[in-house]
């Protein structure tokens, strides 16, 4: 059985509701732990086998350690029979790698640059700004409801996830605000906040008095 490390309300959120959507939470073993926050709380816990102490890492069946959102959400996919992407073959299946290697590459170190507030040509000459991340999204969007049209899939999911966790960082567009709700409704009543709420109980409980 993979073992997910994961942490409640962080990256690793959008793991657990991956697994939910496909109904696979029972066949992954779900380790919660303890992660170093940007303020600074928290802590890296030694159960965590992550060697920065990030959260999501996965440990596959066969001992294989897989780290990076994107590439855990597509390990997982395949393993599961790629319910919520495109087969290798399918016309699909370029944008939606593209999407997904488009999350890590430019979408979120635009957001934590952002947030950072910083600015400098070598940082916007790399990764864009979100103004040129907003124009992408609006041209991915066009005309269709999700990143690759008609169906949701696990690139919507990832994409979309810094908008929900941090609306201000929300672009004042509104194919993208429709789009971000529309990936909102998908995942309502999957029960992602009350295993969170547990997996925080339970943190907080082990916690040293």
């Amino acid at each position: 059985m993979p073992i997910l490390y994961h942490s409640p309300h962080s990256r690793s959120s959008r793991v657990i509701t991956q697994l939910l959507l496909m109904g696979k939470l029972e066949e992954v073993e779900v380790i919660c732990v303890g992660v170093v926050k940007n303020d600074g709380s928290g802590r890296k816990d030694p159960r965590n086998a992550h060697p920065e102490g990030k959260v999501p890492y996965l440990v596959t069946d066969d001992g294989q350690h897989v780290r990076e959102s994107a590439a855990i959400m597509m390990y997982l996919e395949e393993q599961f029979g790629q319910p919520l992407s495109p087969k290798p073959g399918d016309a699909q299946r370029g944008p939606y790698l593209s999407w997904m290697s488009y999350y890590g590459s430019v979408l979120e170190p635009v957001l934590v640059a952002g947030f950072a507030g910083l600015y400098h040509p070598a940082l916007t000459g790399t990764f864009r700004t979100m103004a040129e991340v907003s124009a992408q999204l609006e041209r991915g969007l066009a005309g269709k409801p999700f990143l690759l049209g008609e169906t949701f899939s696990v690139a919507d999911l990832l994409m979309a996830s810094p908008f929900q966790w941090a609306p201000d960082f929300l672009p004042d567009s509104p194919e993208i605000k429709a789009w971000v709700g529309r990936v909102a409704a998908k995942l309502e009543g999957l029960g992602l906040e009350q295993f969170d709420a547990k997996a925080q109980a339970s943190l907080a409980a082990a916690e040293p008095a």
